[in-house]
């Protein structure tokens, strides 16, 4: 009995690809979508389901690839299912505005027919968001290790790092684009400005949540101040300083969008942009799909650097 369900359990994946199929061929559509040159939908839950299908067969030799893929096909059910249901809807129904809901094939064979000008504007928003996020985090680790670290320095910069922190980045928009002579000059401080405040105040609260004692016989033991903070204040606050970046990264692309919905001629802010003005909503969902992508992987790297820097602390914050 146990087989039978653990067998029926690995099948649903496939089931559920297979009952999409039959709704995608069997079910009369709405006709008001646009008929697209290939059924992308279905290439893309081909695509799913061949993937599954190599992690299962992996499974057979590697036993924790088999206990992360046993714990996870009913959640790709359930993903297909939702792909299911928002398919029929968006096609096979009238419940939702074509012009706002475009359907699954429009998405996502605009990804595949447009890629080449997707991949262009994607970089140039890496590009944007690289440059940016390097000042923030620069600055702010500076910033916030002199606040944290030096008691003079954080009487006279504690206020002001408190009153103009936490306005919210694109309330600066209108100043900056005024100030800065170039428009990217402008984006590069407004995205490093939203990194700068969440690393400058977890770097300086890491330092400061160090007892006093580890200083003194650092102290004691002959220590240069340099040393001090090589070798005992930077460490220490490390978690708290990766959690700042986590903080700064999620905020830097929020700015980025923004600041490209904004003047920039480039961009997946400005694609979407773009998109929305001419109406074409399948390029709206497209790039919300391709920016959310990019930030999932983007903050999955910065946990599996944290956990290789951090390895006494890898697995209490997870992602």
């Amino acid at each position: 009995m146990k087989k039978i369900k653990f067998v029926i359990r690995l099948s649903l994946p496939f089931i559920a690809v297979i009952i999409s199929n039959l709704v995608y061929y069997l079910v009369k559509d709405n006709g008001k979508q646009k008929e697209m040159a290939h059924p992308y939908y279905l290439y893309f839950l081909y695509l799913i389901a061949a993937v599954i299908l190599i992690e299962y067969i992996i499974a057979i030799f590697n036993e924790k690839i088999r206990k992360r893929i046993i714990y996870k096909t009913p959640f790709l059910t359930g993903i297909i299912v939702f792909l299911l249901l928002l398919n029929y809807i968006t096609t096979k129904t009238l419940l939702l505005p074509t012009l706002y809901f475009p359907s699954l094939d429009r998405i996502i064979g605009l990804i595949v027919e447009q890629r080449v000008f997707l991949i262009h504007n994607i970089l140039d928003s890496l590009g944007l968001l690289l440059e940016g996020f390097l000042w923030g985090v620069t600055v702010g680790f500076l910033t916030g290790l002199a606040l944290g670290y030096f008691k003079k320095v954080g009487y006279w910069l504690n206020p002001v790092t408190k009153a103009i922190g936490p306005i919210p980045t694109t309330a600066w928009i209108p100043l900056a684009l005024s100030t800065f002579p170039t428009t990217h000059s402008a984006n590069v401080f407004l995205i490093a400005f939203a990194v700068w405040f969440p690393v400058t105040l977890m770097t300086s609260s890491g330092i400061q949540g160090i007892g006093q004692v580890n200083f003194e016989v650092a102290g004691t033991l002959g220590a240069s101040t340099i040393y001090q903070i090589l070798h005992v204040a930077i460490p220490a606050a490390m978690p708290s300083i990766f959690l700042g970046v986590f903080y700064g990264t999620v905020s830097s692309f929020a700015t980025l969008m923004a600041v490209e919905m904004n003047g920039n001629s480039s961009g997946i802010g400005w694609y979407i942009n773009w998109q929305k003005s001419v109406m074409m909503y399948d390029g709206v969902y497209a790039g919300l799909i391709l920016i959310a992508v990019i930030c999932s992987l983007s903050l999955t790297i910065l946990f599996k650097v944290r956990d290789k820097v951090l390895i006494w602390q890898k697995g209490v914050i997870k992602w």
